[in-house]
């Protein structure tokens, strides 16, 4: 149903006008027309005389590109008054505002832009993950969110969920902007001995989320669930701004001192880059414990996003190490006592791709896993699309002695297996210059290539993924993908790939996942062929397994 209301005017100084509406709210959404690149409106939702929505949107006058929907079903049965600035009182722009009570998803997921291995939002823009973490038989997702935009701005916190990691189901905004800031990242734990009091009298573990509070007061603050759907966010915050732009609270366990560590972003003086640690028991007050040293203004070593976890080294209970990481995921590792963090391998590179950023792992993993999902910047935003930006599949980390010391390794989770539908299987065959294509007989819009190659008296080995050519020179190691390189040395004279190719892009893991390049690049949706060459000399192909894959939005 159309909003029904008296529509009234008002002029400003500044020669703009707002124009204000009150309806009766009978639905659960309210449906926002939007046309990307229209010049954008505030609008702002006020119950009696407080604000309790408000947002920028490029709102469409007539014809839209998409629509986006706000929540309104907690003022069921109360009177709201909409207010839109407008350029002038002729807009049309209250005629396209409704009530609905169901979303209209028929085409969501569908789009030829939308990646189909990778997690992205039903509509609007996407960056940083947030708050990984399981909760009551689920895995939660939450993530920076613009719910009225294909473009950065309006942060609040979107949520998903899902039972293995893959399939995922969005449940709509977990944080809104309140009068302290819009909601930047942060992290999530689950409270299982309650002490914070938070619990349904003092019985029921709650799920901890920690944000920035951003933009305004650059405070810290805290919100938590009983249930993992409705979240309530303490009224005073449990840190106070240290500098502008200090943010992105990662709180972890450590058992050793009983105590919650958090770790924050800190910017200080002369664009020093720091990661100052807290500790509390109860999850409220919060004690300063020590900080680390980054980089400077455009070496952004430790900047932003931090993540602070353990490792075994080699699958060793008996031997740990504390890795520290920003959100390019250049990672130092070392030891902690509780309070400091000491390095002892510091700007080490865990991944060497193209717009992979502000990566985040989950906290109470049932298995034990330390399960990474990072933001990747796909080039998703097409003309009249309602939704830009995805996530990374999800990767286990694993910590391995190498010859330069002990680095990070990141596998594919194991659950993606369950995607694999169509197999095609090649045994040892001998690649020589010119020789017919092995991967002929091999097509698929979304796929996974397991391969393993001994370059023998080869100089060059070419890997064509749907017209995209991946480039290993022999000689040197180096693996180049669209401009993007990485050495990739041979292990026991063997080359060992593993592909993860979607339609924004793909994701090569190297060497058993010694190296990790994420490549974003918006495939020709007309070529699904694959090819795999050498150039003076020859190589053996030792084996290859090819997969097409199902899909993860069509269960």
């Amino acid at each position: 149903m159309l909003l029904i209301g008296v529509l009234t005017f008002v002029f400003h100084a500044n020669g703009q006008t707002s124009g204000t509406q009150t309806f009766y709210v009978s639905h659960r959404y309210l449906k926002i027309p939007v046309k990307n690149g229209a010049p954008k409106r505030n609008v702002e939702l006020w119950l009696n005389n407080e604000k309790v929505r408000w947002f920028d949107v490029e709102l469409a006058d007539s014809v839209y590109d998409w629509i986006a929907y706000l929540d309104i079903e907690k003022w069921k049965g109360q009177s709201l008054k909409l207010s839109i600035s407008t350029p002038d009182r002729n807009s049309h722009g209250f005629n396209s505002f409704e009530q609905v009570d169901l979303q209209d998803d028929n085409a969501v997921y569908t789009e030829k832009e939308r990646g189909q291995i990778h997690f992205s939002p039903k509509r609007g823009w996407l960056n940083d993950p947030n708050g990984l973490v399981f909760f009551k038989g689920q895995y939660h997702l939450f993530f920076q969110h613009n719910p009225y935009g294909t473009s950065w701005g309006n942060m609040h916190w979107g949520h998903a969920v899902s039972s293995d990691l893959i399939h995922w189901k969005e449940l709509g905004e977990a944080l809104y902007p309140d009068e302290s800031g819009v909601m930047f990242s942060g992290g999530a734990v689950v409270d299982t001995k309650n002490s914070s009091g938070l619990g349904n009298n003092n019985l029921m573990a709650p799920m901890v989320l920690f944000y920035t509070a951003a933009e305004q007061s650059w405070k810290q603050g805290l919100a938590y669930s009983l249930d993992g759907k409705e979240f309530k966010k303490l009224p005073n915050h449990i840190l106070e701004k240290i500098s502008t732009g200090n943010r992105d609270p990662k709180v972890i366990w450590h058992g050793p001192s009983a105590r919650w560590v958090l770790t924050l972003y800190v910017e200080e003086e002369h664009g020093q880059h720091s990661m100052h640690l807290f500790t509390s028991k109860d999850m409220k007050t919060w004690e300063f414990a020590s900080k680390v040293y980054g980089g400077k203004g455009n070496d952004r070593y430790l900047f932003e996003c931090p993540e602070f976890f353990e490792l075994a080294v080699d699958d060793n209970p008996k031997q740990k190490k504390w890795i520290l990481t920003g959100a390019n995921s250049q990672y130092a590792i070392g030891s902690f006592d509780g309070k400091k963090f000491t390095p002892e391998a510091e700007r080490l590179f865990s991944q060497y791709g193209r717009d992979y950023y502000a990566a985040q792992t989950f906290s109470n993993e049932p298995l034990g896993r330390r399960i990474e999902i990072g933001w990747w910047r796909t080039h998703t935003n097409q003309g009249a699309t309602a939704f830009n930006q995805s996530m990374s599949i999800p990767m286990e980390l694993k910590l391995k002695t190498t010859e330069k010391g002990i680095r990070l390794f990141r596998e594919p989770v194991a659950e993606l297996q369950n995607l694999r539908k169509d197999k095609l299987h090649i045994g040892q065959i001998s690649l020589k210059a010119g020789k017919l294509n092995q991967l002929q007989h091999f097509s698929g819009d979304v796929a996974e290539l397991k391969l393993l190659i001994t370059p023998k008296s080869a100089r060059n080995i070419q890997i064509n993924v749907r017209g995209l050519v991946m480039n290993y020179n022999v000689a040197t190691e180096e693996m180049v993908v669209d401009n993007v390189r990485a050495i990739v040395p041979l292990r026991d004279g063997k080359l060992v790939l593993r592909l993860f190719v979607d339609r924004t892009g793909l994701e090569l893991f190297a060497q058993n996942g010694e190296i990790y390049m994420p490549i974003n690049y918006n495939f020709d949706h007309n070529n699904l062929q694959y090819g795999i060459s050498v150039s003076n000399g020859q190589a053996v192909l030792d084996q290859a397994d090819l997969y097409t894959l199902k899909s993860i939005w069509s269960d």
